[in-house]
């Protein structure tokens, strides 16, 4: 009977193995009663940060986000199908570089310039009132930067979001963008049509100035006694052998143009080449039928030379009306343009601060230091309990050296 007794007692005690098992499994009720064990600090401790974070949070500024919205330009048909019937490929290469930006990305660019922000800076005096030193330009850009953000969306609507402590001024700045930008796209001719006015606005400036001087000759040349030389018919021979003198070289300023994006198999441009050789013909023609008459003159020095400026005179005469059409057509182009920037929302005053978000500064604190407190207090306790148990003492020691160890 005894022997049977202390088999019974024998296999009801749980063996080495089970009790190591049973110390290694640590349960929900374990964690709780760990928790509790040590409540001061896995409470104490969320409520000191949060208390801090709160206060901290009231001595943050307090800023407002004004907000613009605006439409670049979209594409659209224009007066490049006119100007195609007139200059063929001038229109076509305008229309086909207009066609490789991106309008959001090239006016998002021209908000964030440092031309823009210049006008801004002019117009508020912002680095004065930021206090930033006038020899450290750098400086304002990045603060410039720090409270602009420039957005594009997908529906291709920009957002332009001003932070500032004062509201009415946030809103100002905001619009102030939205009006140095259409302002700015006006000096860059970003549209088509832009782009053409530009092109033929500064061909039409070196245009007069070529005129001018040719006129200062003639006008001396006139007060000689030259020009009075010239007969009827050889000033009728000048001006229109003069006339299709300009007309050819404008064909080849669009030939030049057309081949900057045009095949030579382009029917275009073989159209404009055939226009451009029986031009050419009839310019050949014309001085052939006039150089007989014009050896006559040849004796005549001064008649010689009055032909001379009034042929260069016409010419450049010329090409100065062909390129003041062209100019009043990319105007009128322009002017049709929806270039310019539509301003779908205004910023207003806005009537509630944007930052800072104080219950979210609180509450994050909170649960951080709350992350903290619960890993501290496990990690104590298992440190605690790791003295009188040389086994778990030993598996802690491997679990630095793994730590530790990147092999």
């Amino acid at each position: 009977m005894t022997e049977q007794a202390n088999t019974q007692v024998q296999s009801t005690e749980p063996s080495p193995a089970s009790r190591d098992k049973g110390n290694d499994d640590v349960g929900l009720l374990d964690v709780l009663i760990i928790l509790a064990k040590r409540k001061f600090l896995v409470l104490g401790l969320p409520f000191v940060v949060a208390v801090l974070a709160a206060g901290y949070s009231l001595l943050l500024p307090i800023i407002f986000t004004a907000s613009a919205k605006i439409l670049p330009p979209q594409g659209r048909p224009s007066l490049a199908t006119t100007l195609g019937q007139q200059f063929g490929g001038i229109a076509g290469l305008f229309s086909g570089a207009a066609a490789l930006k991106n309008p959001n990305d090239l006016y998002v660019a021209m908000l964030r310039s440092r031309t823009l922000a210049d006008h801004l800076n002019q117009r508020f005096g912002l680095m004065e009132r930021w206090g930033l030193d006038s020899k450290h330009p750098s400086q304002f850009y990045e603060r410039l930067a720090r409270v602009t953000r420039i957005l594009s969306g997908k529906d291709g609507v920009i957002t332009i979001q001003v932070d500032d402590s004062n509201p009415k001024f946030a809103a100002e700045l905001a619009n102030a963008f939205v009006d140095e930008l259409v302002k700015f796209s006006m000096v860059l001719a970003v549209t088509e049509g832009g782009q053409r006015r530009l092109f033929f606005e500064r061909q039409l400036a070196m245009a007069k100035d070529n005129l001018a001087g040719i006129e200062v000759a003639a006008m001396q040349a006139l007060a000689a006694g030259g020009l009075s030389k010239v007969d009827e018919v050889g000033r009728a021979m000048v001006e229109a052998s003069a006339r299709l003198r300009g007309q050819i070289t404008v064909k080849e300023v669009e030939i030049a143009a057309m081949r900057a994006y045009a095949a030579e198999s382009n029917p275009q441009l073989r159209f404009a080449q055939q226009e451009l050789h029986s031009m050419r013909d009839k310019l050949r023609a014309l001085e052939g039928a006039g150089r007989g008459d014009a050896a006559g003159r040849e004796a005549n020095d001064r008649a010689s030379e009055g032909l001379r400026l009034l042929r260069e005179y016409k010419y450049r005469e010329t090409i100065l009306e062909l390129l003041a059409k062209q100019y009043e057509l990319a105007k009128i182009d322009e002017a049709k343009d929806p270039s310019l920037i539509q301003v779908l929302d205004k910023a207003i005053e806005p009537d509630q601060r944007s930052s800072p978000k104080r219950t979210r500064i609180v509450l994050l604190s909170a649960f951080l230091a709350l992350f903290v407190a619960i890993l501290s207090a496990i990690v104590k306790e298992l440190a605690a309990s790791t003295g009188s148990d040389p086994q778990r003492k030993s598996r802690l020691l491997e679990l630095k050296r793994l730590l530790i160890s990147w092999k």
